[in-house]
């Protein structure tokens, strides 16, 4: 029997800010993790659980992955040395993992999209990037309809069983 100290390895043990459309606006085919380079500010800002990263998006430029257009209020304590709320921010994986996303965001028409930002057990910032699609209008109807279907059949089977 696991011992109830022990988590999950990769599960967010806090999250800062979550991307809940994202999965509504792209098809996910691949998820990775990454290390986020902040400074002070950031950090005690993103306890605070004020960040939004529903526009932001990441990119390989020159063989670094960068998270771009995430929002990280300032820190209310701060000073002048406060951070930009939207700089670009260098994102941490391997040299050969940030070339493979790069080659699949220019050759399939792929896009990193940022899904949550969280704090693992270590205290350390995290964001899972999900390597995904743009869905055009008719596959989210499509998905709307395939979620409501199996939202009713779940209800059928709990009456009848």
């Amino acid at each position: 029997m696991a011992s109830k100290n022990k988590k999950d390895k990769g599960a967010p043990s806090r999250v800062a800010a979550d991307n809940r459309k994202a999965r509504h606006e792209f098809f996910i085919e691949d998820e990775f993790e990454a290390g986020l380079v902040l400074t002070g500010t950031e950090v005690k800002s993103l306890r605070g659980g004020q960040a939004n990263i529903k526009e932001s998006y990441a990119e390989e430029k020159d063989g670094e992955l960068w998270l771009v257009n995430a929002y990280i209020p300032e820190f209310s304590h701060g000073n002048r040395f406060n951070h930009q709320p939207r700089r670009p921010r260098k994102l941490l994986m391997h040299k050969r993992e940030i070339a493979r996303l790069g080659g699949a965001v220019q050759r399939g028409g792929m896009t990193l999209v940022p899904l949550k930002v969280y704090f693992n057990d270590q205290g350390r910032a995290k964001v899972a990037l999900g390597l995904g699609k743009g869905k055009k209008l008719h596959d989210k109807r499509e998905t709307a309809k395939q979620r409501d279907w199996d939202r009713q059949k779940a209800r059928l089977i709990k009456d009848l069983g």
